[in-house]
């Protein structure tokens, strides 16, 4: 399937100054599949080696980290020549050697000419922060894939030929806007994870054995992350951590308002009370990237780093199909779009991963003493407001106060609407989440 970090993966090929590359995300989000067809379409040879699947590997880096004999012991491993001019080197799953991850910068600094490519699952957890070559490698990170790519996974080519040529200047085309409206709601059954989009495309002439076969490999799939988290955290840390992934979406699901709330720290693991307590199985999620954090400010302000509180955050599950799954919600109330209460966080989620796919680093949510914007995006020297509804009624008199005090060039609310402009007010479709991100974070106004 085609994912838009064959565009960055471009243009890291063609840097002048290229460095070892380091693709981070969570399992099953498509990191290895990406870097074979990347490797197959823009070099002569792509050689593979992974780490977990033959721990053999791990001997070629014991003696030292030259990098020229490792080339030349690897060769003899896998009985092919590497030309360092027009071959590229895959390191897969490399968390599991520390020394293979610190030799990038031996290779950074002696053989700069060879393109490696290294990917990692559970990199932040894994290692210690000696084992990074700081400074000698460059990061991308690999999210589940977003609804566009979800569209072009689906051959849903002209869709996406609108969405990516789309200004918010006009409404879409109604039978556009119903169309996407309809998939998107397929979207949030399906989630971004490759494997349950491509049993949902093969099987989707019958929506029902689609959408049994998709829930039962999100099943699978939620197993295997328990499994990471007991073979990867430590005996002592295991149980924590496992029920604190289980509390975010049983959280999420015992809101009032439909909103997603402020993250309760109390009775979250029996016997922890407070951050303290709970802050190293909360990273360790992050690092993991089987979370996301929206931290809360009262102060909408650029830098909006500057107002976070380490304590105060939402959370949300990382793929929105999975949320779904562990919440045993069923298609047919998500197609029908009768999901009550829920309603909220599940599109909150979705956004939430949209912007992250966008190419937010952080993100924030405001809070007022009666008022909430569950969204404040930082680009291009701005502050803009994303208020969020999950229905058609678009009244908001949260946006009222935020605009009162901090008085932004534009907001926008993301709902079941079509495109409409009022003032500085944009009202978008929510599934065009992510494209409104990319459009702020870029030159174009």
């Amino acid at each position: 399937m085609k994912r838009s970090i064959s565009l960055s993966l471009k243009a890291w090929k063609t840097d002048p100054e290229r460095k070892p590359l380091l693709l981070r995300g969570a399992r099953q989000v498509g990191k290895t599949y990406v870097l074979k067809e990347f490797g197959a379409a823009e070099f002569a040879h792509c050689h593979y080696v992974n780490f977990e699947e033959d721990s053999r590997l791990e001997r070629l880096f014991e003696i030292d980290l030259n990098p020229q004999r490792i080339l030349n012991e690897l060769q003899l491993y896998i009985e092919r020549k590497i030309d360092f001019e027009k071959d590229l080197l895959i390191f897969d799953e490399i968390q599991r050697c520390p020394k293979a991850l610190t030799s990038l910068k031996y290779f950074c600094e002696k053989i700069p000419q060879l393109a490696i490519c290294s990917a990692g699952s559970l990199l932040g957890v894994s290692l210690n922060r000696d084992s990074f070559p700081v400074g000698k490698v460059t990061f991308l990170d690999l999210h589940p894939m977003s609804f566009e790519e979800f569209l072009i996974g689906l051959e849903k080519d002209q869709l996406v030929d609108l969405l990516r040529d789309y200004g918010f200047s006009t409404p879409l085309l109604e039978i556009a806007h119903e169309k996407l409206w309809e998939l998107w709601k397929q979207y949030l059954i399906v989630g971004g994870l490759p494997a349950a989009v491509e049993t949902f495309r093969i099987n989707m002439t019958n929506l029902y054995e689609a959408y049994s076969k998709v829930r039962q490999i999100q099943k699978n799939l939620l197993d295997s992350y328990l499994s990471d988290i007991a073979k990867h955290s430590g005996k002592m840390n295991a149980l924590q951590i496992e029920r604190l992934w289980r509390n975010v979406p049983l959280q999420l699901s015992q809101t009032l308002d439909g909103s997603a709330n402020k993250f309760q720290f109390k009775d979250a693991v029996p016997g922890h009370r407070g951050y303290e307590r709970l802050s190293s199985p909360i990273a360790w999620l992050e690092k993991a990237n089987l979370i996301i954090r929206n931290s809360i400010i009262e102060r909408a302000e650029k830098p909006l780093m500057g107002y976070a509180q380490e304590n105060r955050f939402k959370l949300y599950f990382f793929d929105v199909g999975l949320l779904n799954a562990m919440t045993n919600i069923s298609p047919n109330t998500i197609l029908n779009y009768d999901f009550g209460n829920y309603k909220g966080y599940i599109v909150e989620n979705f956004i939430a991963e949209e912007l992250k796919s966008a190419g937010l680093k952080d993100l924030f949510c405001w809070e007022g003493r009666t008022a909430e914007i569950e969204f404040v995006v930082e680009a291009n020297e701005k502050v803009f407001p994303v208020e969020v509804k999950s229905g058609n009624v678009t009244q908001s008199k949260s946006l009222n106060v935020f605009e009162e005090r901090h008085h932004p060039e534009r907001s926008f609310i993301l709902s079941a609407r079509n495109t409409e402009r009022s003032g500085t007010r944009i009202y978008v479709p929510v599934y065009l989440a992510g494209y409104l991100i990319k459009k702020l974070l870029s030159a174009e106004k």
